[in-house]
């Protein structure tokens, strides 16, 4: 990644940071996802198991994706408090985890929070609308 070692080499704006914050974001999304969705059994050498058939999305409703959003965002908060308590505690002494765990709960918790002001905006001007 040439992104990351020019932060090491010139700190860059905010702006570009946060945009690089976002894509990282946007990739570890996407993994966690791949992972979640791939078949368990045998794994080729491609992490999937030989033979099979590419697994196709079901589709699903906006309300159940919402809700699968927020499952995950609250799972990474909970993670967050479960690693701040285990360093809190003595268990756990590597501070970049915490740090790290911490970062991405509160990134989770923005974008969520900027996907409701979206949501918001559009159901108002929604409702401004002529008949």
């Amino acid at each position: 990644m040439s992104g990351i070692s020019a932060i090491g080499a010139n700190p860059g704006t905010v702006q570009q940071i946060m945009q690089m914050r976002a894509e990282l974001i946007d990739r570890s999304a996407l993994l966690r996802e791949l992972h979640s969705a791939r078949p368990q059994g045998v794994q080729g050498v491609s992490g999937t198991t030989p033979g099979a058939a590419p697994v196709q999305p079901a589709s699903t409703s906006f309300a159940a994706t919402l809700e699968s959003a927020l499952d995950g965002v609250n799972a990474t908060q909970v993670r967050s408090n479960q690693v701040t308590e285990a360093y809190e505690r003595g268990e756990v002494t590597d501070i970049a985890a915490v740090m790290l765990a911490r970062q991405e709960s509160g990134v989770a918790f923005e974008a969520t929070l900027q996907v409701r002001n979206k949501l918001l905006n559009a159901y108002q001007e929604i409702m401004r609308m002529g008949v």
